[in-house]
């Protein structure tokens, strides 16, 4: 092994603002303020960092100009619970799917994907 992994980084117009959105999801704690540059979601072993890019272009799902760039597979206990409230904290809906994950964007456009009974 030559490294472990430290964080993921995604880039947003607010990081505060998508690591607030990850850290309710995902049930982390933020360390940032809103109006700093870089952001920090920790939890449960796992940390996502959020950097600030003021002139991103959100990738527009499924479309291949505007590529996805990276997602998260999210594993949830169960879909129909998880869904209204991911929902309920600003993602939506994208199209594609299939019988074990449902595809969302965050609230900068960042596709993820809910999963259960996955491998």
């Amino acid at each position: 092994m030559i490294g472990q992994l430290h964080s993921v980084v995604i880039d947003a117009p607010d990081p505060h603002a998508l690591a607030t959105f990850y850290a309710g999801v995902l049930g982390m704690e933020v360390k940032g303020e809103p109006g700093d540059d870089w952001v920090v979601a920790t939890g449960a072993g796992y940390r996502l960092a959020f950097q600030e890019a003021p002139g991103l272009q959100p990738p527009d799902w499924p479309d291949p100009a505007r590529p996805q760039q990276f997602h998260l597979d999210i594993r949830v206990a169960d879909i129909d619970v998880a869904e209204p409230q991911v929902l309920a904290i600003g993602a939506r809906r994208l199209p594609g799917g299939g019988g074990d994950f449902r595809v969302y964007a965050d609230p900068v456009g960042h596709p993820f994907c809910l999963v259960w009974d996955a491998a």
